[in-house]
């Protein structure tokens, strides 16, 4: 494959990207969800889910600092994502009762900071079903 074919793949926005990944991690926050329902702290979430990605065998790390730079000059601020799985996918849980643009714009932060493609971010706080949202940049 030349180099121009092979930019032109990465740059197909039909492309989905990661989905077998995504699949899996969507997969361990509904179980979640079904196993607790909505009503606990973020922070009971955030260790169920964890739990349910080592039970699943899935590759993740938790409260992942990141760095920002701005001109090549480290700022003092750091993000921190609750979860970074398969070293690619940034992963925000919530317990709120709705998701807001704000909540999806601190995913699409996070992966302008990092250079991953995409992220997911579960609201555990609405009720009868998972509310979640894949964002890729």
């Amino acid at each position: 494959m030349d180099n121009y074919t092979e930019r032109k793949h990465l740059e197909d926005p039909t492309k989905v990207y990661l989905h077998d990944e995504t699949y899996e991690v969507v997969g361990a926050a509904m179980e979640v969800y079904y196993k607790l329902g909505p009503g606990f702290l973020e922070s009971v979430y955030q260790q169920a889910f964890a739990i349910e990605l080592e039970l699943r065998g899935i590759p993740f790390r938790r409260e992942e600092r990141f760095t920002i730079s701005y001109k090549g000059r480290l700022l003092d601020k750091e993000y921190v994502a609750d979860f970074f799985c398969y070293e690619q996918i940034i992963v925000e849980l919530k317990a709120v009762g709705q998701l807001s643009p704000i909540d999806w714009a601190q995913v699409i932060n996070y992966l302008k900071v990092t250079g991953c493609r995409v992220g997911l971010i579960f609201n555990y706080g609405s009720h009868g079903r998972l509310e979640w949202k894949k964002l890729v940049i």
